[in-house]
């Protein structure tokens, strides 16, 4: 009996077959076509005007009017007094707050999903949810107020007059503190989305067999978060150069500015209020190419890892 060959479809045949599911789906096509516009629209597009970072632009002369200085304006930020200082804080901030933010989401969403009490545990969540709701401009403000020389609450209860805006040392610390009290809460909505899908007979055949509630923690609900958790450092990896500008800006004074200077607001101060267009491109630029090799390492390194994590 002779040997039988697999036929390998075609090129063509692939096509008509795609052709033909879009057809038979064209409603979920019609749907995504409207997102795929409006990605193309707000965030191709504008990419063109990434070239300002290597022309010497003039407003009154347009984009192609402009002198072509290729990397004139990367070699004055590297050159700049400042650009090792901007450097650091923008990482150290970031990286911290990623240290500290991260982990508390996952600990919160452990810690309510073992509540019984369903009424109980929605008012906790609602309570955690709501600063996530409260404007950075306010947030601000009422760091001000209780962190005030004269009459704050922190300086009331340590019996003190210390002015701790500004101080240099305390800025992280007030930055990320506060960055937690506002959005641990919301962080951990994906969290319990994930663990709420969790069959219960996995708990009830755990308790028959003497489980304690750490070990159901960490034999059950772990598991079951390891990809939503390998997302999120991924997604929160990608941003690691994406300090908050609005936090920063409202807290910086001329006292912290060792510890606050980073490179979202010098991109807006010498963009917006000197108007150097061309500059402070390049260094937006820059900070985003960061962000981009630091997502691809992450993503490598976490893809990685999340193979071979195990809680068993």
């Amino acid at each position: 009996m002779g040997s039988l060959k697999k036929a390998t479809p075609t090129k063509g045949a692939n096509h008509t077959s795609v052709l033909k599911r879009m057809g038979a789906y064209w409603q979920l096509y019609l749907m995504l076509l409207v997102p795929v516009i409006l990605t193309i629209i707000y965030k191709y597009i504008p990419m063109y005007g990434i070239q300002i970072a290597f022309r010497d632009y003039k407003s009154v002369r347009g984009m192609w009017g402009s002198d072509w200085v290729g990397l004139k304006w990367f070699v004055r930020f590297f050159n700049s007094p400042n650009c090792v200082r901007m450097i650091k804080n923008t990482i150290l901030l970031s990286l911290y707050s990623l240290l500290w933010s991260f982990p508390i989401p996952i600990v919160l969403s452990l810690m309510i999903n073992q509540l019984r009490f369903n009424k109980f545990k929605r008012t906790v969540q609602t309570i955690l949810y709501a600063p996530h709701f409260i404007s950075i401009m306010v947030v601000c403000g009422m760091l001000r107020v209780f962190l005030s020389p004269s009459g704050g609450l922190i300086n009331l209860i340590a019996g003190t007059s210390i002015d701790f805006l500004s101080e240099a040392a305390a800025f992280r610390t007030i930055y990320i503190a506060s960055g937690i009290w506002q959005d641990a809460g919301w962080g951990i909505i994906v969290y319990m989305a994930t663990l709420a899908n969790i069959d219960t007979s996995h708990y009830e055949a755990a308790k028959i067999d003497g489980a304690s509630m750490f070990q159901r923690i960490r034999y059950i609900d772990l598991p079951e978060l390891v990809p939503q958790i390998v997302l999120m450092l991924i997604m929160s990896a990608g941003n690691l150069m994406n300090v908050g500008f609005e936090k920063v800006f409202l807290l910086q004074t001329d006292l912290n500015k060792a510890t606050s200077d980073v490179i979202a607001v010098y991109v807006y101060q010498q963009g917006i209020e000197h108007a150097k267009y061309s500059y402070s491109t390049a260094v937006g630029l820059f900070n985003t190419v960061v962000n981009v090799i630091l997502l691809i390492v992450v993503n490598k390194i976490t893809s990685k890892i999340s193979e071979d994590v195990s809680f068993v």
